[in-house]
């Protein structure tokens, strides 16, 4: 059994196993070793030094250095206030002037990077303890240890791939880990706009937030959760589908044998996807609005005698943003769609049409389940990000229209990420918003691994080859 099939019991106990095992290798690397490695686990690097490997040596050493001044002189006055987040608030000092105090927001988000940077210390450390462990065992064996010419170039060569990620590693760690480690940390927190550092301090409120999100009460968040959550599902799984189907239908009609002009109108369908999405998806919300161009001229024709709430009305705006999605959707799929079916074999077709089918039992036993085959990943992905679309949204209704029934914020066409986005920037509910993305992102996962595992291309990739 490979190890990804591995269950997850055998995958844990096979991890406190590895530990097990590094731990005893550690302390009979220190008990069996020489001086130089036994000195070597306090001062990093002092045994490559004396062996001449000087670039190792002093990489390790600085490196220590580095993590005892960075812990000294920042981190530990960090770290001491994890607890509290901060005891002394924004104040005034005798003399009138402004006293700032503590800031709960640099102490949770300096402390989350000082305890990432001891584990990062851990592990640097543990190199250098193998590094004077494998060294001993060259010596021993009577071959020679790399020179520092070795060691350079080694980094253009065996070690390439570490030089050449080692930059984009940073930056993910800084632009990506880092904001998702304090987001999580702050649902934690009672941080929201009468709790906003540095004027007010915020500190830890345990599972509080998570309780409030469930709470079906007057002040709880737990209707309105379910309510978005349960939009939001309905329309990633309609602009989704609603999109494939349609755009696959669209590709096989321009396909169809017979059909003038098919350059021409996948251009033209083309052109819907040229435009910039921001100008077309305000055009045409502002179309529909109550003095826009569609009740404009309905009522000019005298086919209403008022405006059509389209974007008033929770029902009727729901399901003009389905359908005005599909402005957006249905020309990308027209064109994965076409050239996927201009992939299936022809033979096919030709055997069936011998054995009697018409057109609905083509399409249901060849086309259909060739291109389900295929675009199985790219409707994954689809649904996904429509699970957090958050332009379509924004740009048609803005959420609304609101309700008193919804709290915080919520309008009735909000999807969870657009209703994230205004509590944070409009209700300034950061604790809320943290808690809301961190289910954001259960949701999106949970449903990504399921559909994963069922799609026919994970579950039987020869089927088509």
């Amino acid at each position: 059994m490979s190890k990804e099939n591995q269950p997850s019991g055998n995958k844990i106990a096979g991890f406190f196993k590895a530990l097990g095992a590094d731990l005893a290798d550690i302390g009979t690397t220190f008990t069996q070793g020489n001086w130089m490695t036994k000195v070597s686990f306090l001062i990093m690097g002092f045994g490559p030094l004396l062996r001449k490997q000087f670039v190792r040596g002093i990489a390790l050493l600085l490196t220590e250095i580095a993590f005892i001044y960075y812990m000294v002189s920042f981190g530990t006055g960090y770290l001491k206030d994890i607890t509290t987040l901060g005891t002394q608030g924004r104040g005034f000092n005798p003399d009138g002037t402004v006293s700032y105090g503590d800031n709960s927001f640099f102490i949770l988000l300096y402390s989350i990077l000082s305890i990432i940077i001891v584990f990062a210390f851990i592990f640097v450390w543990r190199i250098n303890v193998r590094q004077n462990k494998n060294a001993e065992k060259l010596l021993a064996e009577g071959k020679k240890l790399p020179t520092v010419k070795q060691d350079l170039l080694s980094l253009l060569d065996e070690h390439f791939d570490k030089t050449l990620l080692a930059l984009p590693f940073m930056g993910v760690f800084l632009f990506i880990v880092l904001p998702i480690i304090f987001m999580v940390c702050v649902a934690f927190t009672n941080y929201d706009a009468q709790h906003q550092a540095p004027a007010q301090l915020f500190t830890w409120v345990g599972f509080d937030n998570f309780k409030n999100l469930f709470s079906m009460g007057s002040t709880g968040f737990g209707s309105t959760f379910l309510t978005v959550l349960g939009w939001t599902i309905v329309w990633a799984f309609f602009a989704t589908f609603l999109n494939y189907f349609l755009g696959m239908v669209v590709a096989m009609l321009i396909n169809k044998k017979g059909i003038k002009f098919k350059k021409l109108w996948r251009t033209i369908l083309v052109m819907t996807i040229a435009v910039p999405q921001f100008v077309s998806l305000l055009y045409i919300g502002k179309m529909f609005a109550a003095d826009g161009l569609v009740n404009g001229y309905l009522m000019k024709w005298g086919w209403i005698d008022k405006a059509i709430p389209f974007w008033t009305d929770p029902t009727i705006a729901k399901v003009l943003i389905i359908i005005l999605n599909c402005w957006v959707g249905i020309p990308y799929i027209m064109l994965i769609c076409t050239g996927l079916l201009m992939n299936i074999p022809a033979d096919l077709y030709e055997s069936a049409r011998i054995d009697g089918a018409n057109a609905f039992q083509m399409f249901r036993k060849i086309t259909l389940p060739y291109m389900l085959f295929v675009t199985g990943p790219f409707l994954l992905t689809q649904f996904t990000g429509n699970l957090n679309n958050f332009n379509i949204i924004y740009l048609l209704s803005g959420g609304g229209p609101q309700s008193m029934k919804l709290t915080g914020g919520a309008g009735h066409t909000d999807l969870l990420v657009t209703w994230l986005y205004k509590l944070t920037l409009t209700n300034t509910d950061y604790k809320m918003a943290a808690v809301l993305g961190i289910m954001v992102f259960l949701v999106t996962a949970v449903i990504s691994l399921v559909v994963y595992n069922i799609l026919p291309s994970v579950k039987d990739e020869e089927g088509f080859q």
